[in-house]
């Protein structure tokens, strides 16, 4: 048998959110592939964690998937973690673990902190579906198409935002979305951590001159839906 693949889900900030399995598993493995080695080893040192790190990610993914599939082959075991948060959301790992299944090798999730997740919880706004996008794409039109091809969803939808685009996004949202309700949450779990509630335009105009820091999570309100009787809904309750 091969050795097994774990994807480790790592803090987004706050280091006390770190399960204890992963701990066992990031000890119990062979080798650590992770997104950037230098962060990965702040936590390793901080758990006192010993177990050998080897760089992985969208830049050395070609080179380096059949480094670790051999790895794997000689049943050795591999935990695959990004920098925070879920390996795969928006992180590299979707190729190691494709060509992983085309060999049959065990693929195991270790599941923990997402920022999806935790802005979704606070954001008020429904949680029983949702539409994630991951990052809009850089060049305005593009993101221009990407936001009308949304317009007509009504699950609550989540993406993230860097600094120096948020306002910028926030303008394509109220000029294509209207006057929806949204939640920021920003540097989730971190010492500034912010959750910022209102439409694009109160957020907007409450501080024009503000600049955003920090990595940044969106909750969209999807479009609402009308009942038979005519009346708008964009509250709905969570199975789960």
């Amino acid at each position: 048998m091969p050795g097994t693949l774990y994807l480790v889900s790592t803090p987004i900030g706050n280091l006390e959110d770190f399960t204890f399995r992963a701990h066992r598993i990031l000890q119990e493995v062979s080798v650590i592939a992770a997104e950037d080695t230098r962060h990965t080893q702040k936590l390793c040192r901080h758990y006192n964690i010993h177990t050998s790190l080897t760089s992985y990610h969208d830049f050395n993914k070609e080179e380096k998937t059949p480094v670790l599939l051999e790895l794997l082959k000689k049943e050795k075991s591999i935990a695959l973690v990004s920098d925070a948060g879920t390996p795969l959301i928006s992180d590299p790992g979707y190729y190691l673990v494709t060509r992983a299944i085309a060999v049959d090798v065990p693929i195991v999730p270790v599941p923990g902190p997402s920022s999806v997740i935790a802005a979704l919880s606070v954001a008020g706004l429904p949680t029983d579906a949702f539409t994630f996008i991951g990052f809009l794409p850089k060049k305005t039109a593009a993101r221009t198409r990407l936001l009308q091809s949304l317009q007509e969803d009504t699950k609550t939808i989540i993406l993230f935002e860097t600094p120096h685009r948020i306002k910028a996004t926030l303008l394509a949202i109220k000029e294509i979305f209207g006057d929806r309700r949204i939640a920021i949450g920003r540097e989730l779990t971190k010492i500034h951590e912010e959750i910022i509630r209102g439409t694009a335009q109160e957020i907007l105009l409450s501080n024009p001159s503000r600049v955003f820091k920090g990595e940044m999570t969106l909750v969209i309100q999807g479009k609402e839906k009308k009942t038979k009787t005519g009346t708008k809904t964009g509250i709905q309750s969570s199975a789960f």
